[in-house]
């Protein structure tokens, strides 16, 4: 048996109709000259080319320009933004021979500043002031619009000895006084910046001493500032902590008269004065330590300190919050409304205690009442929980005892443990 059997083909040969297809002899390769055979025979005779064959087709095409003709001529302009009609000359894109035409591109850049100018009435209405004359506020607004309020540049040109910060101060005041006396009502001009912010002649002053000093300063200096920096961070974090320290002491103290009050006898208890909570409305002393600090934080940490005392407490306290339909903290936390959310806490407080303490007169005016009648009666013995009677129960069949068991095999029944026999000791014991 053959794979032919196997496969069910028959044993005759092929037909003749089906030749294989004559293959067409390959042309022979010459080797090229100055190429060595093994290179040769390594390549199968196709070398690489020296540069890359591009096609046409992927060669970026000539953009068709059409009968534009485009030259540069140096051509004169005038600008806009001069005042005195000065003409220049720039090298110009023609096309066609056609110079462009219009203003200059550049002058769209020139902004100027607004300065406003007074009359001889209203200086003597509204501005005058003893250490400014009429003729040095009159220079001071003509530099100041020639300058475009460069006040380095002005206070270089100013004729007399004036600081920058005065001739600051000098010019924004009268603005300002030009602005409110102009208009209808001083609401019309409340929102403007010079109206709103008011410059501070001594405060500009003092920041660029601090900034200079600042800038003046050596890498020493630097580094002692730095290291005072920390020293001062590594104090205030000290100090709160001990803060932190004497008000969780002064909690836990808290706590522990709460328990004691709590585990004392209810009938002495409930002749006390109900339970006092201490006022924790006012700021911890941690948050006075730091001046400024957010009323969130500080709602935070009265919270804390309110709900400290246990945390069945605590959850209770919240719950009856909710069920009153308040939030568990203030959406607007102002002063007023953290006052009378603590106040609210506190009351809650109360009421939890006081419940607490009614509860425990209940249970030991309840205690008393059932002892009294067994404590008249005759003495009898007292029986355990084993003399009890019960209704007989035959022996329950247990789950396992319910299964089926292989023929021929017998449990005893279990003992009683009441009847338990002695173990043995051996004899090694």
């Amino acid at each position: 048996m053959d794979a032919k059997d196997i496969l069910g083909l028959p044993k005759t040969a092929f037909p003749g109709n089906q030749e294989r297809k004559s293959r067409t002899p390959k042309e022979p390769q010459r080797k090229p000259d100055g190429v060595s055979r093994e290179v040769y025979a390594l390549t199968g005779g196709v070398l690489p080319p020296l540069m890359p064959n591009l096609e046409p087709l992927h060669l970026k095409k000539r953009p068709i320009v059409g009968k534009e003709k485009i030259t540069w001529q140096w051509l004169p302009f005038t600008s806009s933004a001069r005042t005195d009609n000065l003409q220049l000359y720039h090298w110009v894109r023609v096309v066609n021979g056609v110079p462009p035409t219009g203003d200059y591109a550049f002058a769209k850049y020139n902004k100027s500043v607004e300065v406003l100018k007074y009359t001889d009435e209203e200086y003597e209405k509204h501005l005058t002031d003893n250490a400014w004359s009429k003729e040095e506020t009159d220079k001071l607004f003509e530099l100041c619009e020639r300058f475009d309020l460069r006040f380095v540049v002005v206070a270089d040109r100013f004729p007399s000895d004036r600081s920058v910060e005065e001739l600051k101060s000098r010019y924004y005041s009268v603005t300002r006084k030009l602005l409110i006396a102009r208009a209808a009502s001083p609401d019309d001009v409340a929102n403007h910046p010079l109206v709103k912010e008011q410059f501070n002649a001594k405060h500009e002053t003092e920041r660029k001493r601090a900034l200079s000093a600042v800038l003046s300063q050596t890498k020493q200096q630097e580094r002692k500032d730095s290291e005072a920096i920390k020293y001062i961070l590594y104090l205030l974090d000290w100090q709160a902590d001990e803060v932190e320290l004497q008000v969780q002491s002064e909690v836990g103290s808290g706590e522990k008269a709460t328990e004691a009050g709590e585990d004392a006898s209810p009938v002495t208890a409930s002749t006390d004065a109900p339970p006092v909570v201490s006022d924790t409305s006012s700021i911890p002393a941690n948050l006075r330590a730091l001046k400024v600090y957010l009323r969130t934080n500080a709602l935070d940490q009265m919270l804390q300190a309110v709900s400290s005392a246990s945390g069945r407490t605590n959850i209770h306290i919240e719950q009856m919050i909710q069920d009153l339909s308040v939030n568990l903290k203030p959406k607007v936390p102002t002063k007023a409304v953290c006052a009378e959310h603590l106040e609210l806490r506190k009351e809650i407080l109360t009421l939890i205690n006081l419940q607490k303490q009614m509860q425990k007169v209940t249970e030991a005016t309840g205690t008393g009442s059932r002892e009294r009648p067994q404590s008249e009666a005759p003495a009898t013995p007292k029986r355990s929980n084993r003399d009890v009677d019960r209704a007989f129960v035959p022996d329950a069949v247990g789950k396992r005892d319910q299964k089926r068991k292989a023929p021929g095999r017998f449990e005893p029944p279990p003992s009683p443990p009441q009847s338990k026999r002695p173990r043995k000791y051996k004899a090694s014991d």
